[in-house]
C-alpha cells in the first residue's frame, strides 16, 4: 500500500466527521432529522405508513402482533411480491424502463425492461406450475449469476412456492443438505457458469448432490455455457429451460399471499455444523426492503444502482432483487469477477452503464486498495453519487480509500450493518442528513431498536462496548428456522429476556454512533461470508487421516477473517506438505472454495481445559501471535507452548 495512505491512516480519528455534501442534502430523499423521533414514538405507525407505497390486494388489521419471540407483521393482510416488483409499474412510464441490466463475464449483456421481465417471470411460473409445482412446495435455485436466477425467485414468489437459493460456490455436499432441509421438489440450475475465465460445473454438481436427495422430482437447466460443453441429461428428470419456456403461456395471475406467508429459505452457517434455514416472509420483509432501499441509498426515478453481491447470499435477495424491483429502479447485475479480464472490470461497468449508485464489500475495497489506485484512475467514474458497504465492518482506511478514489470525494458513503436473519439493514446513514465516521454505521434505522449490552443485558454507557442487540421486533425479520422453532428461540432470544442476539460485538461511542466489531460467537466472517467453524471441523475430521480438528479464525488483511485449522492426524499418518493441499481441498470439496483454509497446522494435542473443552482463545492468540494470558485452567499447558514455537514454521506449511 502507498506511504501516503499509511500516513493518512494514522492520523485519523475515530471522530472525524464528513457532513452531507450540501447539493446532495438539498435534494435527498430525507432532509429532516425528525424522522428518528417519530418513529421512535410509534414505530408502527412508522412501518404503516411505509407498508401504504405497496399494493395490497387486503389491508392489514393490525401491523404488529408481538408474542415474544414470535412476531406477525401486517397482520391478515395480502399481497404478492411479483405484483409489486413487476406488475404495477407496468400501469406507470416504468414499463418501458430497464429493470436488470446484465453484463455476462465474456462480455455478453443484456437489457430487461418492466414489461420484458414480467413476460418472462409469467411464463416461468406457468413452466413451474406445469411440473407440478403448487402453493407452498419448495423449489432450490443453485444458477450462476444470470438474468434466470431472479426470474425464476420472481415466478416462484408469482405462484407462492418459497424457493431456496443456494449460492453457486457451495458443493455438492452443501447442495444436498439444504435441498433435504427444504424438500424441494425441483432444482432449477444451469449447465455452468463463469468465473475468472473458467467454467464452474453446476450441473454436474446437482448430479452429485442429487444422489441422496428423495424429494426432487424435476431439474430445470438454463443453457449458459452451451457449444461443446458436455452436459448429461437425465431422461425423465432433467429439462431444458429454453424448452420449456417457449412453450409456456405469457400470462400467469399472482396468487394472494397472506402477509406472513413464506417467500424463501436462505441458508446461513449457525455455531453447530448443520446450516440454519432462514425464513423470510413476505408483507413485513418486502415493506423492509423497499423502505431501507429507498431512504438509504437515496434512489432517484433516473438512477443506475448497482450492487456486487451475489444472489446467492441475503444482500442479492434484498437489495439486487426485491428492493430494487418494488422500488422501480433499474438494477446492474454481474456475473464474473473484479479482475476479469482485467482490474478495471468493476469500473468498466461503471463507465459504460453510468452506473449512480455502487454497493460493494469491504474485501473488495482491500482488493482494490492492494492493486493501486491507478486501475479506477483509467475509467470515468464521474456519474456516481452515493456509495455503501456491506457484509462486515470496514476500516477507516478502507473508507478513506473509497471516498477519494471511487466517489471523488464528493460521494457520501452509507455504511450498512445488517444480517441474513435481520433481512433488512438495521443499521446505517441516511446519506442526506447523516454526518459520517469512516469505519462507523453510524446509527440504527428509523424504527429499529439496536442497543449495546454488557453480560448482564444491561445498556452500557456511550463511549463502552458489549454485545450488539435489537430490543424490538422489525418488519423483515426472521419468522423461525425452518422446521425447528425451538431452534431459533435458542440460537436468537436466549441469552437475555426479550432481546435478539446478533452475535456481534460493538461499540457505541459519545454520539450514539455504532461501531460493529464483528462476531463474538463460533461464526467467522470470511470475505463478507459466515462460516460455521463447526461445519469446516466437521469437513476435516471425515477426512481419514484426521482424528480431531480445531478451527478458528484470523486477522487477514485483505478478507477481514481466514479460516485457520489445527488438526491432529490418526495414529501412523505422516505430517508431510501434501497433505495440507490436500485437506483444503478435501473442505473445499464437501462445502465449497469459500470455506477452504487458509492455513493448517498440524498439532500433536490442542489446548483444552480439564472439562475438555477446546480454548479456541488460545489457539487465536497462537494464530496471530499474541500474548497467551492465562492458561491455567488448561489440562496440559504445555500444549500452547509448543503450539507457538512451531507456528511460524507451520504457517509456511513446513510443520510436521
Amino acid at each position: 500500500m502507498a506511504q501516503p495512505e499509511k500516513a493518512l491512516e494514522a492520523l485519523l480519528e475515530e471522530d472525524r466527521l464528513f457532513y452531507p455534501p450540501q447539493d446532495f442534502a438539498l435534494q435527498a430523499n430525507v432532509r429532516d432529522q425528525g424522522i428518528y423521533q417519530g418513529a421512535q414514538k410509534d414505530p408502527e405507525a412508522f412501518w404503516a405508513a411505509q407498508a401504504e407505497s405497496l399494493d395490497w390486494y387486503k389491508r392489514w388489521d393490525q401491523v404488529l402482533e408481538w408474542k415474544p419471540p414470535f412476531a406477525k407483521w401486517f397482520v391478515n393482510g395480502r399481497l404478492n411480491v411479483a405484483h409489486n416488483c413487476i406488475d404495477r409499474h407496468l400501469k406507470t412510464a416504468r414499463k418501458n424502463k430497464a429493470a436488470i441490466i446484465w453484463e455476462g463475464e465474456p462480455g455478453d449483456s443484456r437489457i430487461l425492461t418492466y414489461q420484458q421481465l414480467y413476460y418472462e417471470v409469467t411464463r416461468f411460473a406457468n413452466v413451474l406450475k406445469g411440473l407440478g409445482v403448487k402453493r407452498g412446495d419448495r423449489v432450490t435455485l443453485y444458477l450462476p449469476m444470470v438474468p434466470e436466477l431472479p426470474i425464476a425467485m420472481l415466478a416462484c414468489a408469482r405462484i407462492g412456492a418459497p424457493h431456496s437459493v443456494v449460492f453457486g460456490g457451495f458443493a455438492a455436499e452443501a447442495l444436498r443438505d439444504r435441498i433435504n432441509d427444504a424438500q424441494a421438489k425441483v432444482v432449477i440450475t444451469a449447465d455452468g457458469g463463469y468465473r475468472r475465465g473458467q467454467v464452474v460445473p453446476l450441473k454436474k454438481n446437482v448430479d452429485m448432490a442429487l444422489e441422496g436427495t428423495p424429494s426432487v422430482e424435476k431439474v430445470v437447466v438454463v443453457r449458459r455455457i452451451g457449444g461443446p460443453f458436455e452436459t448429461p441429461m437425465r431422461q425423465g428428470r432433467d429439462l431444458w429451460w429454453h424448452d420449456l419456456i417457449g412453450a409456456a403461456p405469457l400470462h400467469c395471475p399472482p396468487e394472494e399471499m397472506d402477509a406472513e406467508d413464506m417467500l424463501y429459505i436462505l441458508y446461513t452457517s449457525g455455531t453447530t455444523g448443520k446450516p440454519k434455514g432462514v425464513v423470510h416472509t413476505t408483507g413485513g420483509y418486502l415493506t423492509g426492503v423497499s423502505t431501507t432501499h429507498r431512504m438509504i441509498f437515496d434512489l432517484k426515478e433516473d438512477d443506475i444502482y448497482w450492487c456486487t453481491a451475489d444472489i446467492g447470499w441475503v444482500t442479492g435477495h434484498s437489495y439486487i432483487v426485491y428492493g430494487p424491483l418494488a422500488n422501480g429502479a433499474t438494477s446492474v447485475m454481474y456475473e464474473g469477477a473484479p479482475d476479469f479480464p482485467a482490474r478495471d472490470r468493476f469500473w468498466a461497468i461503471i463507465e459504460k452503464y453510468g452506473v449512480t449508485l455502487l454497493y460493494t464489500a469491504p474485501t473488495a475495497i482491500r482488493t482494490f486498495m492492494k492493486w493501486g489506485p491507478q486501475w479506477p484512475e483509467r475509467r470515468d467514474l464521474s456519474s456516481l453519487r452515493l456509495l455503501g458497504t456491506v457484509g462486515e465492518p470496514i476500516n477507516p482506511e478502507a473508507w478513506i480509500w473509497y471516498h477519494r478514489h471511487i466517489g471523488g470525494g464528493r460521494c457520501p458513503i452509507v455504511d450498512t450493518w445488517w444480517q441474513t436473519e435481520t433481512g433488512m439493514i438495521l443499521i446505517s446513514p441516511l446519506p442526506g442528513i447523516t454526518s459520517l465516521k469512516p469505519g462507523s454505521a453510524t446509527v440504527p434505522f428509523p424504527g429499529v431498536d439496536a442497543q449495546v449490552v454488557d453480560e448482564n443485558g444491561r445498556p452500557v454507557p456511550k463511549g463502552s462496548g458489549g454485545y450488539l442487540v435489537l430490543k424490538s421486533p422489525w418488519p423483515a425479520m426472521l419468522r423461525t428456522i425452518y422446521g425447528d422453532p425451538q431452534r431459533y428461540v435458542n440460537q436468537y432470544w436466549s441469552r437475555w429476556e426479550g432481546m435478539y442476539f446478533t452475535g456481534d460485538g460493538a461499540k457505541w461511542d459519545e454520539d450514539g454512533y455504532f461501531w460493529v466489531l464483528g462476531r463474538v460467537d463460533d461464526v467467522i466472517n470470511v470475505a463478507g461470508h459466515r462460516i460455521g467453524t463447526m461445519e469446516v471441523e466437521s469437513a476435516l475430521v471425515d477426512h481419514p487421516t484426521v482424528a480431531e480438528a480445531a478451527v478458528i479464525g484470523r486477522a487477514h488483511e485483505v478478507k477481514g477473517q481466514a479460516l485457520a485449522a489445527f488438526v491432529i492426524l490418526k495414529e501412523g499418518v505422516r505430517a508431510v506438505p501434501e497433505l495440507i493441499s490436500e485437506l483444503k481441498e478435501h473442505v473445499a470439496r464437501k462445502i465449497g472454495s469459500l470455506a477452504r483454509p487458509e492455513d493448517i497446522i498440524f498439532t500433536a494435542e490442542l489446548p483444552k481445559t480439564r472439562s475438555g473443552k477446546i480454548m479456541r482463545r488460545l489457539l487465536r492468540d497462537v494464530a496471530e501471535g499474541r500474548s497467551l494470558g492465562d492458561t491455567t485452567t488448561l489440562a496440559d499447558p504445555t500444549v500452547v507452548a509448543t503450539l507457538s514455537a512451531k507456528e511460524a514454521k507451520a504457517w509456511s506449511g513446513e510443520g510436521g
